[in-house]
C-alpha cells in the first residue's frame, strides 16, 4: 500500500482518527513523497531529503494514532520515542542514537517473523518426518547376532525401510495429521534458549558497549540441549518453530531490514516540546539544549553505528509532536527549527468529535465494549441521548480539570460500565440498554463534586 494516493491515506486515515484533517493532509503528503523520490531519476533521488513534521496539539488529539496508522498503513519500520527521557540521567540521559538502534532491531525482529511463516510449510514437513522418526524409530542394521556383517549400503537401508515399515511410517503419517496421536508423549531434545546473566553496571546499554556479549559467547560456548517430555501436537509445533529459524537467511533479513529502516523508517518524537528552554530561548538550561544539539545530526542524517552494520539516517522520516503550552517551536535551537519545515497544529476536541469518536471509527469505544460483554452473553446498547451526555460530561470534566482528550472517554465508560463488567458473567437479564437517565445516575455526584472528579475522572 505504499503507492496510495493522499487522498487514499486520508480516508484510510479517517477511519480511526476523527478530525485533524490538516494534520492527515500533511502526513499523507509526506508520504507520498517517499514513493515519488523513489520515482525520480537515481542521481537525484538521494539529494531529496524528507520534510520532517511538527505536529502541535494537546494530549489526546490523535498526534500518536496519526503516525502509529500511518506506519501500518504503508508496512514502515516504525518506533515511538519520548524525546524526554534523553534529559533524565543528567547531561545526555540517554543516548540518541538508540532509537535507531531500536528502530532497526523491531524491523529486523518483523522480517524474521515474516520470514519464518514464509517457509513454514517446508518447516511442518521437516518436523512431521522428525517426529515420526521419533514416534517409529527405524529398523537396527546388521545381519545376525554373531555375524556382524558389512556395514549397510545405501541400499540396503532402502531396502529396511521399504515393505511394511513404510506402509507403517505412511499410517502414522496420516493418524498424526488427523490428530489421533495428540495426546502421546515423546522425548524431545531441544536447544537450551536460557543465557546466563550478565550485569554491566554503566550509564549506557549493551549496545554502546560496541561488543555483543551474548552473541560472543554464544559462539564460543557449547550449545547446550534439554530433554522434555510434551504431547506429540506441542512437539511437532516446537520442531517447526526450530526448523524455520534454521531455514531463515538471517544475512538476507537483516540487509532488507536496513535498506527498509533507511528507505521508509518513521522515528516519532513525542514530548519533544519537553526538550526546548522554557525561557523563550534565553539560555534555555544546558540539558536541553544538550539534547536538542545530540539529535541534531541524526535528524540532520548521519550514520549510526548498530551490531548490524551502519545505518544511515538521511532518508528517516522524523514526526515530532507536543502540546507546546509553555514553551513554542521558535524556542527550538534554529538548527533543529530548519529541519522540522512542515508544522500543523491540532484542534482540541470538543462534544461533536466525542459523539463521533464513540460511534465512528473501526475501533469505536462504545463497540470495544459492546463486543467485550458479547463474549458473556450479555448484549448491551447505547441510545443516542446516552452517547451525547457521555460525550457533554467528557468535554465539561477536560474543562474543569485537565484537558487530556479522547482519553478521557476512556475513564468515563470505564466508570460507567464498572458494575456490568463485574456483573456479567452472572447476570439474569442479557439485554441491557444504557439510556441518558442511566448515564446522568453513575455520573452527575461525580461531575457536580470538582474534587472528586479530579481523582475519579
Amino acid at each position: 500500500m505504499s503507492d496510495l494516493k493522499p487522498s487514499e491515506i486520508v480516508s484510510e486515515l479517517d477511519k480511526y482518527i476523527i478530525g485533524q484533517r490538516n494534520a492527515k493532509r500533511s502526513v499523507a503528503v509526506a508520504l507520498r513523497n517517499r514513493w515519488r523520490r523513489r520515482q525520480v531519476p537515481e542521481d537525484l533521488r538521494d539529494e531529496i531529503a524528507p520534510k520532517n513534521i511538527i505536529l502541535i496539539g494537546p494530549t489526546g488529539v490523535g498526534k500518536t494514532e496519526i503516525a502509529r496508522r500511518l506506519s501500518m498503513l504503508t508496512d514502515s519500520p516504525f518506533s515511538k520515542v519520548e524525546a524526554s527521557k534523553f534529559t533524565e540521567v543528567g547531561y545526555v540521559g540517554r543516548d540518541v542514537e538508540s532509537m535507531v538502534r531500536d528502530l532497526v532491531e523491531i524491523t529486523i525482529t518483523e522480517g524474521k517473523v515474516r520470514e519464518q511463516e514464509s517457509v513454514r510449510e517446508k518447516a511442518r514437513a521437516v518436523a512431521e518426518e522428525k517426529l515420526l522418526d521419533l514416534l517409529l524409530p527405524p529398523a537396527p542394521s546388521g545381519g545376525f547376532k554373531n555375524d556382524p556383517g558389512p556395514p549397510p549400503s545405501d541400499s540396503a537401508t532402502a531396502v529396511q525401510k521399504g515393505g511394511s515399515s513404510a506402509q507403517t511410517r505412511e499410517k502414522l503419517r496420516q493418524l498424526l495429521r488427523d490428530g489421533r496421536l495428540d495426546t502421546r508423549s515423546v522425548d524431545l531434545e531441544l536447544a537450551d534458549k536460557s543465557f546466563p546473566m550478565v550485569e554491566i553496571f554503566s550509564n549506557v546499554g549493551m549496545e554502546e558497549m560496541g561488543i555483543n556479549f551474548k552473541d560472543m559467547l554464544g559462539n564460543i560456548m557449547p550449545r547446550n540441549t534439554k530433554r522434555r517430555k510434551v504431547k506429540v501436537a506441542e512437539a511437532l509445533e516446537l520442531l517447526t518453530q526450530e526448523e524455520a529459524q534454521n531455514l531463515v537467511d538471517m544475512e538476507r533479513v537483516v540487509r532488507q531490514a536496513i535498506e527498509k529502516v533507511e528507505q521508509s523508517g518513521i522515528i516519532f518524537l513525542d514530548e519533544i516540546d519537553k526538550i526546548t528552554g522554557k525561557d523563550g530561548g534565553r539560555g534555555p538550561d544546558v540539558s536541553r539544549e544538550g539534547v536538542q544539539r545530540d539529535l541534531l545530526p541524526i535528524v540532520e542524517g548521519s550514520t549510526v553505528t548498530t551490531k548490524y552494520g551502519p545505518v544511515k539516517t538521511d532518508h528517516i522520516l522524523f514526526i515530532g509532536s507536543g502540546a507546546f503550552h509553555v514553551a513554542k517551536p521558535s524556542d527550538l535551537i534554529p538548527e533543529l527549527q530548519g529541519r522540522f519545515p512542515i508544522r500543523v497544529e491540532l484542534q482540541a476536541l470538543g462534544r461533536s468529535e466525542f459523539v463521533r469518536i464513540l460511534t465512528e471509527p473501526r475501533n469505536a469505544l462504545l463497540l470495544q465494549y459492546i463486543e467485550l460483554l458479547r463474549t458473556e452473553g450479555v448484549m448491551v446498547s447505547f441510545d443516542d441521548e446516552a452517547v451525547d451526555e457521555i460525550a457533554r460530561i467528557a468535554e465539561e470534566v477536560n474543562s474543569r480539570t485537565e484537558n487530556i482528550g479522547a482519553r478521557r472517554l476512556h475513564t468515563l465508560l470505564e466508570f460507567l460500565l464498572e458494575d456490568i463488567l463485574f456483573d456479567a458473567p452472572d447476570m439474569q437479564a442479557k439485554n441491557v440498554r444504557i439510556d441518558r437517565p442511566f448515564v446522568v445516575k453513575r455520573l452527575k455526584n461525580i461531575v457536580e463534586d470538582v474534587d472528586l472528579s479530579r481523582y475519579i475522572l
